[in-house]
């Protein structure tokens, strides 16, 4: 069994942290997306499928391809945030899998030609990976605004013409302005979502 983090690990991933809509103007450098990405790439996923794709959206440029698919509550803080992540999935993931789980020769074979099950694996395994970026981010000293609010659509049609990789949802990252911050909302308590059978 792992040992326990201490108590301030845990604050920093879960109990103090927020999702941002403010950000400070202090850049994210690329060295430090690098670091992110080599932290969230150890995080599980079945079959080692590993479908997210990462697009780091860090210029003025980059993202102004990006703002006419968002909500418009989503653009101004999008545009000062220092790094946009748009968090996909590929759905030709199962190409990687010689490689990525090697000891079983026909891993490829179980989803060629099965719409359901690469849509469902892709999906399902990218947003674990999508997760796994915001507790790396945090661990590093990075805040994460994730976001729903755009237009599928037209994102996709923008950064993934082949249609091979779709969006899931965008996340903010940089250095979260604690002054724009909401007041923190209310959790399910445990006898609300959780059984033990």
């Amino acid at each position: 069994m792992s040992d326990t983090l201490r108590a301030d690990a845990l604050d920093t991933l879960f109990r103090s942290a927020r999702s941002h809509n403010g950000w400070l103007d202090k850049p994210v450098t690329d060295g430090q997306l690098r670091a992110l990405y080599d932290l969230a790439v150890y995080g599980p996923t079945s079959m080692n499928t590993s479908p997210a794709r990462l697009v780091f959206l860090r210029t003025p440029e980059a993202k102004a391809r990006l703002l006419p698919a968002l909500a418009p509550g989503n653009i101004e803080k999008t545009r000062a945030a220092p790094v946009c992540v748009i968090v996909a999935y590929d759905r030709r993931f199962h190409d990687h899998l010689p490689a990525l789980f090697p000891h079983r020769a026909d891993a490829r074979a179980i989803f060629e030609g099965k719409t359901d099950l690469i849509e469902s694996t892709a999906f399902r395994n990218g947003t674990l990976q999508g997760a796994y970026l915001l507790l790396a981010a945090r661990a590093l000293g990075l805040d994460c605004g994730p976001m729903s609010g755009f237009d599928e659509q037209k994102l996709n049609d923008e950064f993934f013409p082949d249609g091979d990789v779709k969006v899931n949802f965008l996340c903010n990252i940089g250095y979260g302005d604690r002054r724009k911050l909401f007041d923190r909302l209310p959790r399910l308590p445990l006898e609300v979502a959780c059984s033990f059978l």
